[in-house]
C-alpha cells in the first residue's frame, strides 16, 4: 500500500486566493462597474462557449446593449480551410501541422463598430471568438476550460473553429492542432490587458475577477507552489485505480488518462480555500506562464522553450484495465518538420503501481525482423489479424518504483494492471500506434493505429541490450543527510529533463532549491510532505498529487509528515 491511512487526502480541487478583489458573480454586478464613458465593450473567448446565453446573459443585466456577433463575420468554410491546412498532413485523418495561422484569418473582414459614438449612444458589445481585434474601450475573456470543448466536439455538439453546422462535422483533429494553438496564441497575447475574466463553466452565475486581481494573483502564483487542477478521462483500456485510491470518475466507466499536470490544458482554481462553495475562477495554467514567462519557467529555460512550459506529469491507469496500445512518439526532426512541435514528445514511466507478473513493453528484441513487424502491423491495420507484438518489441517486469525511459521513436507500452506515472516532455498528442491489440471503440469501430507514421519514426537503434543498459537505468544516489537521500533516477543526453527521487522521512527536512528553473513533484509513496520556500509560502502535498515550484521560488525544504518515508518523484529541465 502507499500509505496506512493516516496520510493527507488527494485534494481534487486545489484552490488559492485572488490577490485583489473576490471572485465575482453574474453579468450584472461586472457590468454595473464598467466606467460611464464606455462605448465598445468587446467580450473574447473560444470557439466552444455558448455564445447565445452570453448575449442573452448580457442583454438581460442592461436592456437596450448593441449586440455585434463576430460568427457572422467570419469568412467562408472552403476559404478558412484554404488558409488553415496545409502541409505533409494535408488529408491526414488523425493529424494535423501545428497551426501558424492568426484568428484574423479566420475571418472575412471585421465588422464595423460606430465610433466616435454620439453623445448618450447605448453600450455596444462585442462579443465571440476575436472580439479583441475591433476597436473597443474595455476588454473581457469569457473562458471554459479545454475539456469541455473536446467533450462537445466527441458528442457533436459543438462545430470546429469557424464552421457552421451546414459545414459538416467537427474533429478533434483540427481542435487539437488548428483550433487550439489559433486560439491560446489569442488569449495569451491578450494576457496582459485583459479587463475581466469570466469562468462561464457556470452559464447562469458567471464567475469573474477583474484584470489587476487577474494579474495580481498570476504574479503571486508564479513565486510559490502550486498544485493545477487534475482530471481524468476514460477509454477503452482504462482501470479502475484513480476511482478507487483518488475518487474521480464515480460515474464513468474507467479512469485512463489522469491530467495532473498538462500545460496546454490543465487549469488553475482561484477562489477562497476555506469555502469549498464559494465562487471559483479557472485560470489556464498557459496563462499563468504567458504572463510571467521568467518567474515560472526560469530565464534560461524562457530562452530555450518560449512561452511552452516543457514538462508533464500524467497517470495512465490499467488496474483492472488492458495493455495500452504499443506505440512510438516522433523523432525530433520529424516532429519539427511534419507536427510543428520545435521539441518531441520524449517521455519516463515511472512504475507507481506495478509488480513483476505485469509488463511494460519498451524497445525492440536484438532479432527482431522490422520488415516482418511492418507487415504484421499492417494487416492488423488493413485485415483484423492479431499477431504477438512480443515477437517484435521486448517486455520487462513492471516492478513498482522502477523509471523507464522512452525517447522519441522508441516502441513502448504499458500492460494491464499498473498505474504508471508519465513525467514527459510537454506535448501529449503524438501516440504513434504500431498495434491496439485490435480493440474497437465505443462505436464499435476498429481502433486507429497509425502504422506509417510509427515506422517512419521507428529507432532501430533502441534495441537489444542497449534498451536495457540505456533505458531501464539503476538509481544512483546524488546527496543524502539524516533523515533523507536523493537520487537520480534516469537520464539520457538526447532528453532535455532529469527524474530525480527523494526520500524523505517523517519530521525531516530535506533543503533544496531551484537554482532558476522551476520543479515539478509527486508523491508516489507514503504519507506526504511540506514544502516550505525561504520566502515562507507553504503547500502540503498528499499521495499521488503533483506540485510546480516556480523558478522565481528559489530555496525551499521538502519536510517528510504522517509516519514513515515518503518517496517524492522531481523533474526539472537539464
Amino acid at each position: 500500500m502507499h500509505h496506512d491511512g493516516s496520510g493527507l487526502p488527494y485534494q481534487r480541487n486545489p484552490r488559492y486566493d485572488a490577490v485583489g478583489a473576490p471572485v465575482r458573480c453574474g453579468w450584472a454586478e461586472a457590468l454595473a462597474e464598467l466606467p460611464e464613458q464606455v462605448r465598445v465593450l468587446a467580450v473574447d473567448g473560444p470557439w466552444a462557449l455558448d455564445w447565445e446565453g452570453v448575449s442573452a446573459g448580457l442583454s438581460a443585466a442592461r436592456p437596450g446593449i448593441r449586440l455585434v456577433d463576430m460568427r457572422s463575420h467570419l469568412a467562408s468554410w472552403a476559404e478558412i480551410e484554404a488558409r488553415t491546412e496545409g502541409g505533409a498532413l494535408a488529408g491526414d485523418p488523425h493529424f494535423a501541422a501545428l497551426s501558424q495561422a492568426s484568428l484574423a484569418d479566420f475571418f472575412a473582414s471585421l465588422p464595423a463598430v460606430p465610433t466616435p459614438p454620439a453623445a448618450g449612444e447605448r453600450l455596444t458589445v462585442v462579443y465571440g471568438p476575436g472580439a479583441a481585434l475591433v476597436a473597443h474601450d474595455v476588454l473581457w475573456y469569457a473562458d471554459l476550460p479545454k475539456r469541455y470543448a473536446e467533450a462537445a466536439v466527441a458528442a457533436g455538439t459543438v462545430t470546429n473553429l469557424g464552421q457552421r453546422p451546414a459545414d459538416g462535422t467537427a474533429g478533434t483533429r483540427r481542435l487539437f492542432y488548428i483550433d487550439w494553438p489559433v486560439l491560446d496564441r489569442h488569449r495569451d497575447a491578450l494576457a496582459g490587458r485583459i479587463d475581466r475574466w469570466f469562468d462561464l463553466q457556470d452559464p447562469a452565475a458567471p464567475a469573474s475577477l477583474d484584470g489587476e486581481t487577474l494579474r495580481a494573483t498570476a504574479a503571486h502564483l508564479a513565486r510559490r507552489p502550486f498544485r493545477s487542477r487534475p482530471t481524468f478521462n476514460t477509454t477503452p483500456w482504462g482501470g479502475q485505480w484513480a476511482r478507487r485510491e483518488l475518487g474521480f470518475n464515480p460515474e464513468g466507466p474507467n479512469t485512463a488518462l489522469g491530467y495532473e499536470l498538462i500545460a496546454p490544458e490543465s487549469g488553475i482554481l482561484i477562489g477562497s480555500p476555506g469555502s469549498p462553495d464559494s465562487a471559483q475562477v479557472e485560470l489556464p495554467f498557459q496563462l499563468l506562464v504567458a504572463l510571467h514567462p521568467e518567474l515560472v519557467l526560469g530565464e534560461r529555460v524562457h530562452e530555450m522553450f518560449g512561452t511552452s512550459f516543457p514538462i508533464r506529469f500524467d497517470y495512465l491507469d490499467t488496474v483492472n484495465g488492458g495493455n495500452l496500445s504499443v506505440h512510438c512518439h516522433p523523432q525530433p526532426d520529424y516532429m519539427k518538420d511534419v507536427f510543428g512541435w520545435p521539441y518531441t514528445q520524449h517521455e519516463t514511466y515511472y512504475l507507481m503501481v506495478g509488480s513483476e507478473e505485469n509488463t511494460v513493453f519498451l524497445g525492440l528484441r536484438g532479432d527482431a525482423d522490422v520488415a516482418d513487424f511492418h507487415r504484421s502491423a499492417h494487416d492488423a491495420d488493413h485485415a483484423g489479424t492479431a499477431f504477438p507484438i512480443e515477437r517484435f518489441v521486448q517486455t520487462f517486469p513492471a516492478t513498482a518504483h522502477q523509471l523507464f525511459l522512452i525517447p522519441g521513436g522508441t516502441p513502448h507500452g504499458s500492460g494491464a494492471g499498473n498505474v504508471v506515472l508519465e513525467v514527459s516532455a510537454t506535448p501529449y498528442l503524438y501516440s504513434l500506434r504500431f498495434y491496439d491489440w485490435l480493440r474497437r471503440d465505443a462505436q464499435d469501430r476498429q481502433r486507429a493505429v497509425h502504422v506509417e507514421h510509427a515506422f517512419r519514426n521507428l529507432d532501430t537503434h533502441r534495441t537489444g541490450d542497449a534498451v536495457v543498459r540505456d533505458l531501464v537505468q539503476s538509481p544512483r544516489t546524488l546527496r543524502k543527510d539524516d533523515g533523507w537521500s536523493e537520487e537520480l533516477l534516469g537520464q539520457l543526453p538526447e532528453m532535455f529533463f532529469v527524474v530525480h527521487r527523494l526520500t524523505v522521512r517523517a519530521g525531516a527536512a530535506a533543503p533544496d532549491t531551484t537554482d532558476g528553473r522551476f520543479h515539478v513533484l509527486n508523491v508516489v509513496e507514503g504519507d506526504g510532505v511540506l514544502v516550505r520556500t525561504e520566502a515562507g509560502a507553504e503547500h502540503r502535498l498528499g499521495y499521488a498529487e503533483t506540485l510546480v515550484i516556480p523558478a522565481a521560488a528559489g530555496g525551499y525544504t521538502v519536510t517528510g509528515l504522517g509516519t514513515g518515508e515518503s518517496r517524492v518523484v522531481k523533474a526539472f529541465v537539464k
